[in-house]
């Protein structure tokens, strides 16, 4: 795909003033965001990232624009799990409702800037070294195993080795301070707790980089789409936390249909390297293919969630984990 100098300085542009104005907004005036302002702040993000990939169909071919749709809905549906986390570290640090567009954005800034250095790493990985495509395929086939068998775990934020160094080597006041990140406490400077929030959705943006860039060069190797995919997924994420925090309880096997994505892309993967290196015989799975499957099983995924909490309403859904926690049963000595 050959993007020009103006195309990427544009799609940049846009993208940048979105996240200016949206960061603005919440600066400005820190508020706890309602259901209408969500909904309506989701659609229009939603309506962006779809017109762009119709954009891309128009000018690219359709079949660009279909690598972009399915980029974007992995994207997409990855990010939901974000959101899981999300929610267990607002819970975790008890950040009021006020002060938790701020704590979204910035995360989604780190984001931003740590998926744009993971793919070019990975670009430059593929396209010097072709077995790439077979380590990342089972990369994130041996991260779906482990995220099917910890479905019903949810991670655990003081458990994440960066929050615990900060912990031990950073002074932290124990109240917020609106939303100031160092405030002053007996005469000297600290951090507050929102700094501490910061720190922790960083540090999980760097473990959900590690999946998601890999499972989106699955669908398409192409630069362009996949950093507009990623982009566009994050720029909603902050209205759609507000949207579907109260809901996220509901989506029980949500885990278990991420799991099964993951593994189809990285088989995906492997077929394309053995397509490749090996013999041209082995088949490949096609975008079109890619994207129908990718689409019935969050469909399945959904619905199938929805029947079980209306037959169980005690049922509640996880985040899913890629490794046990200490309180897990399942848990082995040594494991």
């Amino acid at each position: 795909m050959d993007v020009s100098f103006v195309a990427w300085a544009v799609t940049l542009g846009v993208i940048a003033l979105l996240f200016a104005v949206d960061l603005i907004a919440a600066v400005r005036r820190p508020h706890a965001v309602g259901f209408r302002e969500a909904a309506l702040a989701s659609a229009f993000y939603i309506g962006v990232a779809l017109a762009f990939g119709v954009a891309v169909g128009i000018f690219a071919g359709w079949e660009l624009g279909a690598e972009y749709f399915a980029g974007y809905t992995v994207e997409k549906s990855l990010s939901v799990d974000n959101l899981f986390v999300f929610v267990i570290i607002m819970s975790t640090f008890a950040v009021p409702a006020e002060y938790q567009q701020k704590a979204l954005l910035f995360g989604i800034l780190a984001a931003l800037v740590l998926r744009a250095i993971f793919i070019a790493l990975g670009a430059t990985l593929l396209s010097l070294f072709s077995f790439m495509f077979l380590l990342f395929g089972l990369l994130l086939i041996v991260t779906a195993i482990q995220l099917f068998r910890h479905r019903d775990q949810d991670p655990d934020v003081e458990d994440n080795v960066v929050v615990r160094f900060a912990r031990r080597r950073l002074p932290f006041s124990d109240e917020y301070d609106g939303q100031k990140l160092v405030t002053r406490l007996d005469g000297r400077k600290v951090l507050t707790p929102l700094a501490l929030v910061l720190i922790a959705i960083g540090a999980t943006d760097i473990l959900f980089a590690l999946d998601s860039i890999p499972a989106v060069f699955g669908v398409t190797q192409e630069v362009f789409l996949v950093f507009t995919a990623n982009a566009f997924a994050l720029l909603g994420l902050r209205a759609l936390f507000f949207l579907v925090s109260g809901l996220l309880d509901r989506l029980v096997y949500l885990s278990a249909g991420l799991a099964i994505i993951l593994a189809f892309i990285g088989v995906k993967l492997i077929l394309h390297f053995l397509h490749e290196d090996v013999s041209d015989s082995v088949p490949e799975i096609s975008t079109g293919l890619s994207l129908g499957v990718i689409a019935v099983v969050l469909a399945v995924t959904t619905v199938a969630s929805l029947l079980k909490v209306r037959r169980d309403p005690r049922a509640k859904a996880h985040a899913g984990s890629l490794r046990a926690r200490p309180d897990d049963p399942q848990r082995r000595p040594g494991s």
